[in-house]
């Protein structure tokens, strides 16, 4: 019986020995065939031109192709089912965003749980919100802007893309905190509502500050406040909201990477380890600065904290708003 113990003890020291082993060579077996980021926005997007820019040099640093594929689609449904479904293996990823955490609330059913079923490996890029007026409205700043909401209650008309977008529920936290009440206009899409401030359809517009630096540059719209708690370097002069005297108040949008949850933690240490490279070379953060685009990088850890805040905070926003669940 002694001897049986004794065989049967080496027998599982010697299993655990390799286990142990494998681990470290698995990982420095990865990657072994290219890598796909599943993209859940068309091309051409600042998502997408962001992806594709830190896709480019972990190819390089990783040996392998890495491709982008678009799958657009409400709340980013079937790029997230498509990841989380995928071999954890981590030659397939998900490009995250604060639509992630959004989507969480917004419909009645995923075919996903965003922090359960997704592995987190580090944010990319941080881009600021803005809320913009046009050059000819009587509000020079924000704090104008506030004051005329508060003594007209309900007569201020502030347009968005459509109605559970970061920017639509940015506009009704907006609300929340400032104690005010206007009336938001939800349109389909940044140029429609670049037409309608321009034309006065709308009073002012809460919008991603990237795809308007082209109006504000020309002077076609006016920039009053962002809504992060640091200023945007593209505009040093513009305030933000808290500093505007809207208290409490951080909103941008963010994209980031993550694999399907069972992925082995030494793939997603390597992935982690190429993505803060990437986002600390100065190519990739010129890129992204074109674009609008803060490059930071995190670690899993910190990833995971910031999908469970904001998945909190836009579901009492969406309550509170009683946005319709989809």
């Amino acid at each position: 019986m002694k001897s049986l113990n004794r065989r049967t003890i080496s027998l599982g020291l010697a299993l655990l020995a390799s286990t142990v082993g494998a681990l470290p060579a698995w990982a420095d077996t990865f990657p072994s065939k290219p890598i796909r980021i599943v993209v859940p926005f068309g091309a051409g997007g600042v998502a997408d031109l962001t992806a594709r820019t830190v896709a480019q040099k972990l190819s390089e640093s990783l040996g392998q192709p890495v491709v982008i594929d678009n799958k657009p689609g409400a709340g980013g449904v079937g790029a997230g089912e498509a990841v989380a479904k995928a071999d954890p293996d981590g030659h397939t990823l998900l490009l995250m965003s604060n639509g992630t955490a959004v989507s969480a609330s917004l419909f009645k059913s995923l075919p996903f749980d965003a922090q359960r079923d997704f592995a987190p490996v580090s944010t990319m890029g941080y881009f600021d919100l803005a809320v913009l007026a046009s050059p000819n409205a009587p509000y020079k700043t924000m704090a104008d802007l506030l004051a005329y909401a508060k003594a007209n209650p309900g007569k201020l008309n502030v347009g968005t893309v459509n109605i559970g977008s970061t920017q639509n529920l940015a506009a009704e936290l907006l609300k929340t905190r400032a104690g005010v009440d206007f009336l938001i206009v939800p349109f389909n899409g940044t140029p429609a509502v670049t037409t309608a401030l321009r034309g006065g359809q709308i009073d002012v517009a809460v919008e991603i500050l990237g795809p308007m630096m082209g109006q504000v540059s020309s002077k076609a719209v006016r920039p009053l406040a962002v809504l992060s708690d640091t200023r945007a370097s593209q505009i040093p002069d513009v305030p933000t909201l808290m500093q505007s005297g809207v208290k409490d108040f951080d909103v941008s949008s963010w994209n980031a990477l993550a694999a399907p949850a069972k992925t082995p933690k030494e793939v997603i240490a390597r992935l982690n380890k190429e993505v803060l490279a990437a986002m600390n070379h100065p190519d990739v953060k010129k890129k992204l600065y074109e674009l609008n685009v803060e490059a930071r990088g995190s670690t899993p850890e910190k990833l995971a904290e910031l999908l469970a805040t904001e998945t909190k905070r836009w579901a009492e926003v969406i309550a509170k708003a009683g946005v319709p669940k989809l």
